[in-house]
């Protein structure tokens, strides 16, 4: 498959520049996302400090479980909290990346348009050959 130079000039700069522009945004869209998450890892970390020296103080089996049990159920209501709130930013990442993408495209001639319009013949043979 060949193109010439012309049919590529046809296409214009607004695609690249379009890709560029989704380039960065999505380049701070995911570093927003990793501080996000390096946050909550250490206060995660953090969390799991104090119940171990909490658990390291208790003198019975049922505050022990206890403790446990609270930090558990607190763990899991935090990662909800924190995995919704991840797939809002990776949500609102993709429309930002596509938004430059999406207006520059619309007014741009299709690969098939801009395509050579010779049409293609195969030489038949066989049996069924017309």
């Amino acid at each position: 498959m060949t193109s010439n130079f012309s049919e590529i000039k046809m296409f214009g700069s607004a695609p690249f520049e379009a890709f560029a522009a989704a380039t960065g945004s999505s380049g701070k869209g995911l570093q927003a996302i990793a501080t996000e998450t390096m946050d909550y890892s250490k206060k995660s970390f953090e969390k799991s400090r104090v119940l171990f020296e909490k658990l390291m103080a208790v003198k019975k089996l049922d505050e022990a479980i206890q403790l446990q049990s609270d930090f558990a159920k607190s763990s899991y209501e935090d990662f909800i909290a924190q995995a919704a709130k991840i797939g809002e930013m990776y949500s609102s990442l993709a429309q930002e990346a596509f938004k430059p993408i999406s207006v520059a495209s619309p007014g741009q001639p299709s690969v098939a348009t801009a395509s050579s319009n010779t049409p293609v013949t195969a030489k038949q043979s066989g049996p069924y050959a017309g």
